[in-house]
């Protein structure tokens, strides 16, 4: 019988640190695959080069799945980079505690006000910033109220979110969650909530790819995550208090986050979004299988001509070479990233990915043939009932039951975006629909 992994059966090298030894100087609120893909390999750097101050406490806001999977494994768990040179499992040891929410939410606030916190992160992903009891922005604002009330500094606040001005959102969330007005101004006035954007495929783990862990190190890991080479974190330089030599990490500080943000939303999630839409109405189940036909890959292509022209990019920026770099992380057959996975809470995601560079498009006269049938491809899956997991499902299924398709899509559009879509956009979309196929692959046929 294989062992499971922890401290004890830890295959490899040790770490260069004593995990009994370091500090929890990191909360991260939605400790999914992406969490522990992108920035808990960060602090894991930290710890290895001496910092002990970047242990993390790991916090799930609903489901005590993934604290269930770790806590046998104290918190150990194996990172495999999938595509490039190497493919070696790697141990991440930085996870030290897991935490439930509902289960604990006085562990939570503590954990939050602890004098040793420094940073707390979060991928609570777009719903995650809704107001209520019980939320991100709730346990936030009842953090910080601890800490004013025991004369600490504030934390630094980093949404690791695919959301626009998402340091603002969570900013906005929080102040939403307090009504001493002495904690907002104290809040306004020395809190940090930095706008980031952050990069990397994490497709949901598979039975294979706990099998492939375990012939590879002889020990079984039921929380293993598998990912990509390619990796990117750009921070807007404005922190609370401490923090790890970020630089010296790997990860960009910048005084303007958006043009990095606006690349990435419009490229590689529009194209993302594009791609499990019209792929799923024609029975594709994986992004790279998407990419292996040339006339897909031109769609793809097209669409990212139509958005680069609505960027506002960085000196220096790679338009060229960032596409092409995209495209070989889409075709990468090691990492298969599920259309269904990237299809999930649409309504929540296509307002930044597709409607806004299909909106500057046609309010500057140009046509965006490629966009308009993306977003096409999304109202016509809601249609057909095909991947809706979304929070709108039932206001989206009412839209699509109107008799015109011209009604029909200024009424699904409506519910995810305030603001209005020019005529000119919306007749493209109308027209991507038409006329109405019989079978979700003849959908696809006219989608491309």
């Amino acid at each position: 019988m294989i062992p499971r992994l922890h401290p004890g059966t830890r295959p490899g090298p040790p770490p260069r640190y004593d995990r009994r030894a370091i500090h929890r100087g990191v909360v991260h609120i939605g400790v999914g695959a992406f969490h522990r893909a992108h920035q808990a390999p960060v602090f894991e750097a930290a710890l290895n080069g001496g910092d002990a101050r970047w242990g993390i406490t790991g916090v799930s806001l609903r489901s005590p799945a993934v604290r269930d999977s770790l806590h046998p494994q104290d918190g150990l768990y194996t990172l495999v980079e999938a595509g490039g040179p190497r493919c070696d499992p790697r141990v991440i040891g930085a996870l030290t505690r897991l935490l439930v929410a509902p289960e604990q939410p006085a562990a939570v606030v503590a954990a939050l006000a602890d004098p040793a916190t420094h940073l707390v992160t979060l991928t609570v992903t777009e719903k995650g910033y809704q107001p209520g009891q019980g939320n991100a922005a709730d346990f936030l604002a009842r953090g910080l109220a601890a800490r004013r009330a025991a004369g600490l500094a504030p934390f630094t606040a980093i949404s690791c979110d695919n959301l626009p001005g998402n340091g603002g959102r969570l900013a906005a969330a929080v102040l939403a969650q307090v009504s001493d007005p002495a904690l907002a101004d104290w809040i306004v006035r020395r809190g940090a909530f930095p706008e980031t954007m952050v990069d990397r495929i994490v497709p949901a783990t598979t039975p294979r790819d706990v099998a492939a862990v375990a012939h590879a190190l002889g020990v079984e890991d039921q929380a293993t995550v598998r990912t990509e080479p390619f990796w990117q974190w750009v921070i807007q330089d404005r922190f609370a208090g401490e923090r790890p030599d970020f630089p010296a990490l790997g990860v960009h500080l910048t005084s303007d986050v958006r043009p990095w943000e606006q690349a990435k939303l419009r490229l590689l999630n529009g194209a993302h979004s594009a791609i499990a839409y019209i792929g799923g109405l024609a029975g594709i189940a994986f992004v790279h299988e998407f990419v292996a036909d040339a006339a897909r890959r031109r769609f793809i292509e097209t669409l990212w001509h139509e958005s680069a022209s609505t960027l506002r990019l960085s000196a220096g920026f790679d338009l060229d070479g960032y596409c092409r770099a995209l495209m070989a992380r889409f075709a990468n057959p090691s990492l298969p990233h599920r259309t269904a996975q990237i299809a999930i809470d649409g309504s929540q995601k296509l307002p930044q990915r597709l409607l806004a560079p299909l909106r500057h498009r046609a309010a500057a006269g140009q046509r965006s043939p490629a966009l308009a049938r993306a977003v096409a491809a999304w109202i016509r899956c809601v249609e057909v009932g095909t991947l809706l997991d979304d929070p709108l499902a039932a206001q989206l299924r009412r839209a699509a039951a109107l008799g015109d398709a011209a009604d029909r899509v200024r009424a699904m559009l409506a519910l995810i975006d305030p603001l209005p879509l020019p005529p000119s956009a919306e007749a493209e979309i109308v027209d991507a629909l038409a006329p109405p196929p019989t079978g979700s692959r003849q959908v696809t046929l006219e989608i491309i």
